[in-house]
């Protein structure tokens, strides 16, 4: 499965909420949609999930086109939206029942699959009780679990994670990590930026409607910081290794904070490699030498401008 964004615009009055974007992402991948605010990060994923129209461009799950064919384009998605169920008066089993049979699963294929979805998303100790008794973790699996019933390969999440307790979060994340094995294609967003840099395999940062960043995370920090960070720590006084480091090629920005030297690095793996061989055979005892890898929150900083539309 690969879906595909291609030059999507949709505007409201005078407003472009979202401004010809375009990105790709495929099967067993984990992308993560950043933006602030406003950003049109659930505007897009309304039309992905066929519940709004473009005003120019496409999106396309495997060649299908959610604008042209919306009714095939359906049945291959499961859209979590950032709402959670209010129903008073049904429990879990039979809401998803209800979803079951809206997806044309019949009798004993819809109680099979009901039943699976309810144990892969743990659900199953919960399935006689009223949503409204549910926590907002729980709601959140129970929107999980419908968006499951039809067993779509992409899945279109939109902020799951807001306002769930540490736990809940950690389980959604491990449920999101199963789903990605399988080969479910994903799409996130979130604010909480430090838990999708361990889900996600790529990233794409929106602001005002437009794609500042896109691709795998390695690449996008890669384009964005070229330099490398290195932090060394010296046994013993770090002045010395300090006055060397600025002789050396490659070797700018230096550093010292404590008994730590920090500097940026603009040589390439082999490179690392020599300038660590070189500070030994320089007679220099380290205690560590390490290259701080750059998160998706400092990528995020760096690259927007709080800018709203």
């Amino acid at each position: 499965m690969r879906v595909d964004i291609r030059n999507l615009t949709r505007t409201f009055g005078a407003t472009r909420a979202v401004d010809d974007i375009s990105f790709s992402f495929g099967a067993g991948e984990v992308f993560g949609f950043v933006g602030p605010n406003g950003a049109g990060k659930t505007t897009t994923m309304r039309i992905l999930a066929t519940l709004d129209e473009p005003t120019a461009g496409d999106a396309l799950l495997d060649g299908i086109s959610v604008v042209q064919e919306p009714e095939k384009a359906r049945h291959r998605i499961g859209f979590v939206p950032d709402s959670l169920p209010t129903h008073s008066d049904i429990t879990v089993e039979e809401y998803l029942d209800f979803f079951a049979r809206a997806y044309g699963l019949k009798a004993a294929k819809r109680h099979e699959v009901v039943a699976e979805v309810q144990e892969f998303t743990n659900l199953t100790g919960i399935r006689e009780k009223l949503l409204k008794a549910l926590s907002k973790g729980m709601k959140q699996r129970v929107c999980l679990a419908r968006a499951l019933l039809h067993d779509p390969p992409v899945l279109i999440l939109d902020e799951p994670a807001a306002g769930l307790d540490p736990r809940a979060r950690i389980e959604l994340r491990e449920l999101l990590r199963a789903l990605a094995a399988q080969g479910k294609a994903i799409l996130i967003s979130s604010h909480i930026l430090t838990e999708l840099a361990e889900i996600c395999t790529g990233a794409v940062i929106i602001e005002q409607g437009r794609i500042l960043r896109a691709g795998t995370l390695e690449n996008i920090i890669a384009e964005s910081q070229p330099a490398r960070r290195i932090v060394i720590r010296p046994l013993g006084q770090p002045e010395g290794l300090h006055r060397e480091l600025l002789q050396l090629p490659h070797v700018s920005a230096v550093a010292l904070t404590g008994n730590e030297v920090s500097l940026e690095f603009a040589g390439n793996e082999e490179e690392v490699c020599e300038l660590l061989a070189e500070l030994i055979r320089r007679g220099h005892r380290l205690a560590e030498f390490r290259q701080p890898k750059s998160n998706l929150e400092d990528l995020f900083m760096s690259v927007t401008k709080g800018g709203v539309q």
